[in-house]
């Protein structure tokens, strides 16, 4: 009996970095057993498909696509809990599991590698990531050398002819859940937000609202310090306060994404 052939999954974002990653699997792999898995977080900007697709055409491979079906903020409801950028559930939920059930579906554990984007400047994530998508094992591509950053994928993204994420374009660090905002944010990523994609950061703000509201709790995404002392901050204050004081924000609090890292162990 001849056993299926081994499989080689990239987590797949919609961001450069895993487009990247993809690349360097596809090159050492070849593309005949190659996945390029993505979970849709139903809060994605158009502009994210539009990339996706041609960053997936330009690898190669077999474009997987999973989706829970849930939003981020119906995933707080449904959990009671606002996520943050200490916690964000919405990860587990609508990025994690479904990806967890399509490997667990499809794949063999002992044949099936992963891969995760993350580059040289994000090793720390490594070991949660090994711990969190055991049994399979799982490779950081972009961590090896050729070290390249962001900038540097973005010039191999304009080489390849593929047009730049907007989302770059306008400032931000990554190209996910662009139609809401990311709850993973910190006070820079949601003034950019406020001057960039106004829309969606009301719609954002009404949401977290109402959560707090159905929670019956001081809870919020954001977190105010200039007391001395860490509190919740709304979206609302916070965007009342750019309104009064537009440079009274923490310049240096981006957040970050990472919905891949962690994984949930089998």
């Amino acid at each position: 009996m001849v056993s299926a052939p081994a499989k080689h999954v990239v987590m797949f974002s919609g961001g450069v970095g895993s487009w990247a990653c993809a690349r360097r699997v596809a090159e050492r792999h070849g593309t005949g057993d190659l996945v390029l898995l993505f979970a849709d977080t139903s809060v994605e900007e158009p502009d994210l498909y539009r990339f996706r697709d041609e960053a997936a055409a330009n690898v190669g491979g077999r474009l997987v696509v999973v989706v829970d079906g849930r939003t981020p903020f119906e995933v707080f409801h449904d959990r009671r809990f606002l996520g943050n950028a200490r916690q964000a559930n919405c990860s587990e939920e609508l990025k994690i599991k479904p990806c967890r059930a399509w490997l667990d579906a499809n794949c063999d554990p002992a044949l099936t590698t992963l891969y995760v984007g993350i580059d040289w400047s994000e090793q720390h994530r490594i070991p949660a990531n090994r711990l969190g998508w055991r049994p399979y094992r799982i490779e950081f591509p972009m961590v090896d050398a050729p070290y390249v950053d962001k900038r540097g994928m973005l010039k191999l993204l304009d080489a390849e002819g593929i047009t730049r994420p907007v989302a770059y374009a306008e400032g931000f660090p990554h190209n996910n859940c662009g139609a809401q905002g990311c709850v993973r944010g910190g006070q820079a990523y949601w003034r950019l937000m406020l001057r960039a994609r106004r829309e969606a950061y009301l719609q954002s703000e009404v949401q977290e609202q109402d959560l707090r509201e159905h929670l019956g709790a001081d809870v919020a995404i954001l977190r105010d310090r200039t007391s001395g002392q860490v509190r919740p901050m709304t979206l609302r204050e916070f965007r009342e306060r750019q309104e009064d004081a537009p440079g009274m924000f923490d310049g240096d609090e981006w957040g970050g994404c990472g919905c891949f890292t962690g994984g949930v162990a089998a």
